[in-house]
């Protein structure tokens, strides 16, 4: 149970509005006391979002303008005070918050637990009791593993937003405490592989079919180690809960590691095999003549991306030991290497049509060799290095060619945990 002034707050995502709508209306209606809050970006482009509030039988609909063209900042403008300013009536004893499709839950709760509205995060009023996602049978396999720009879809979360639907699809399932089927697989064999990589990607989560599911099934199936809202460190472990690890319907979890660095241009020319057949990729990275970049790199479908994720714990600007969670402290332990540290290539890649023994041959031709491993990390500054401060793939030649910069690609961002 929650703090008595704590209100319980449900997120409802997922890639097609109707099903998600209708999930919504389940959860609200005949119940007075449950606020709907819904933001629909299909106008961002425009310059306005239009929001949607329903309490009982009261339904508010309103026009609200983009803060400097962003839908990020705008969002946080708008919802985190209005989620507070619900918390505090009444007669509001949850609240729902239906995601436009674009959206992704994590980034949400992510806003939750750190912008502040009057000094202090809306956490300390609202708690979020579930993250919800709907998946459409029919249609979320092919969306999980291509690579169509969401803008080519008609969902984008206002201008620049260049993510994939693999993207969105992904990052909205893997972060679900509930998954509710909608809807019909065309065929047994979609079925099949849509649920062997929702078990792998997303094992804590329940499952569940919309046909008949409404709130007391929903909370209910929510597993007592769930996310439910709070989000993820990319020092965290790759892999929670119990995923299969055998391989169904063609679907495979592979871990891939080592504890010695990537050659930056072999990685470079390595990544190809983790956009083709592949639903996922998360993890650690470490390139030859950076030894403090601890790099995070995530791939979905056919898009990839690494950015900087800190320092590694022996590093010179690293967090001081105490500071950081004790299941870091754990697993750097476990690995601690007398030379390198906690340093280490760890990567979690859920495949659905490529050869497990593939990506890990092609990774592993990536590292460095012994006779480069002993020329020692003076001689490693002077490899080229395609990555600068992140990097997205698919690229041109000329952008793999020249080192990037922070000023580059406004999509390269920091995460210092």
């Amino acid at each position: 149970m929650f703090a008595p002034h704590r209100t319980p707050l449900v997120l409802l995502a997922g890639l097609g509005e109707p099903p998600v709508r209708l999930l919504a209306d389940r959860l609200t209606a005949g119940t007075p006391a449950t606020a709907l809050v819904h933001h629909d970006l299909r106008h961002a482009d425009d310059g306005i979002i239009r929001r949607r509030v329903r309490l009982g039988s009261a339904e508010r609909i309103e026009t609200v303008a983009l803060d400097h063209g962003c839908v990020s900042c705008t969002l946080r403008r708008d919802l985190l005070p209005l989620l507070r300013g619900l918390s505090r009536r009444p007669e509001v004893e949850r609240i729902v918050v239906q995601l436009d499709e674009a959206l992704e839950p994590e980034l949400v709760c992510h806003e939750l637990h750190t912008a502040l509205v009057d000094d202090t995060p809306v956490t300390e009023d609202v708690a979020v009791e579930a993250v919800v996602t709907v998946v459409d049978q029919a249609s979320w396999l092919a969306a999980a593993t291509g690579d169509t720009p969401l803008a080519e879809a008609g969902l984008h979360a206002g201008p620049g937003d260049d993510r994939t639907l693999a993207q969105a699809a992904v990052a909205q399932a893997e972060f679900a405490d509930v998954l509710v089927l909608a809807g019909e697989a065309p065929d047994a064999w979609t079925a099949a592989r849509t649920g062997a990589v929702l078990q792998r990607l997303a094992p804590r989560a329940a499952l569940l079919d919309l046909c008949g599911t409404g709130t007391d099934r929903l909370l209910g199936a929510v597993p007592g180690d769930g996310h439910r809202g709070t989000p993820r460190d990319p020092h965290d472990p790759l892999v929670t809960g119990q995923p299969p690890l055998e391989a169904d319907c063609g679907v495979t979890l592979t871990m891939f590691t080592a504890q010695r660095p990537f050659h930056p241009q072999r990685l470079h020319d390595a990544l190809d095999v983790l956009l083709e057949g592949v639903v996922r990729t998360r993890g650690r990275v470490w390139l030859a003549g950076r030894p403090d970049d601890h790099l995070w790199l995530e791939s979905a479908g056919g898009g990839l991306g690494i950015r900087l994720a800190g320092c590694w714990l022996d590093s010179p600007h690293a967090p001081a030991w105490e500071d950081v969670s004790p299941e870091r402290r754990t697993l750097a332990a476990l690995r601690w290497d007398p030379v390198w540290g906690d340093r280490v290539q760890e990567l979690a890649v859920l495949s659905h049509r490529a050869d497990p023994l593939l990506i890990d041959h092609e990774l592993r031709r990536a590292l460095l060799t012994d006779d480069e491993l002993a020329a020692g990390p003076d001689r490693w500054h002077g490899y080229p290095d395609p990555f600068g401060t992140g990097h997205d793939e698919p690229c041109d030649d000329t952008a793999a060619a020249e080192p990037t910069s922070a000023g580059d690609r406004p999509t390269i961002r920091q995460e210092e945990r």
